[in-house]
C-alpha cells in the first residue's frame, strides 16, 4: 500500500508505505509514543517504561502488533493493535492504539494507509470488529476516525490502574 501527498500537502508527491514493525523500529516507536502522550494528553511517559513496553510487543505477537508508515525510507507514523475476545460476538476484536504520525508528515495519507492495512489484515484473520479509544478533547483525531468509517460506539472507558 502506498499513497502520495494528501489534503494539505504542498510539496512534490512522496510515496508513503506501510509495513509491520521490526525490532529495530523500537526506538522511534517509543519516541512517537512519548510525543503522542505529550501532544494528546499532556502526559509525559517514562522512557524506562515505554521503551521496554514497545520491545515487549515487538518480541511477542500475542501482546499486539505494531505497523509503521514510511516515507522515503524513514518511519513517519505508527499504530498498534491489541486483541480482545468477544463472547457476545463469538469472535476477536482488534483495538487500534498508539496512533501517531509525525507532524511534518500529516495530511499525506499515512494514517489512512495504516488503518487500511489493519482492516485488510483483520478481514484476513476473521476479526469481527475494530475498535479504538480516543482522548475526549482530541476532536481532530475523532474527525479523522469518523472520515475512515469509525463511529462512536456509545461506551465510556473506565480504568483502575494497579
Amino acid at each position: 500500500m502506498t499513497a502520495r501527498g494528501g489534503r494539505g500537502y504542498k510539496g512534490p508527491p512522496v510515496p508513503v508505505s506501510v509495513r509491520p514493525a521490526r525490532p529495530d523500529d523500537a526506538p522511534v516507536i517509543a519516541a512517537f509514543n512519548r510525543a503522542l502522550a505529550r501532544e494528546s494528553e499532556e502526559h509525559d511517559l517514562d522512557p524506562a517504561v515505554i521503551g521496554p513496553g514497545v520491545e515487549a510487543v515487538l518480541a511477542d505477537a500475542s501482546k499486539g502488533r505494531y505497523f509503521v508508515a514510511e516515507e522515503g525510507g524513514r518511519v513517519v507514523g505508527q499504530t498498534m493493535v491489541t486483541f480482545e475476545w468477544s463472547d457476545w460476538r463469538n469472535g476477536m476484536l482488534w483495538w487500534i492504539q498508539s496512533v501517531y504520525v509525525a507532524p511534518e508528515s500529516r495530511g499525506k495519507g499515512a494514517f489512512k494507509l495504516l488503518h487500511g492495512r489493519i482492516v485488510e489484515e483483520a478481514r484476513i484473520a476473521g476479526v469481527v470488529g475494530i475498535r479504538l479509544y480516543v482522548f475526549e478533547p482530541n476532536a481532530r483525531a475523532r474527525e479523522v476516525y469518523r472520515r475512515l468509517g469509525m463511529r462512536d460506539a456509545g461506551y465510556r472507558v473506565l480504568e483502575q490502574m494497579l
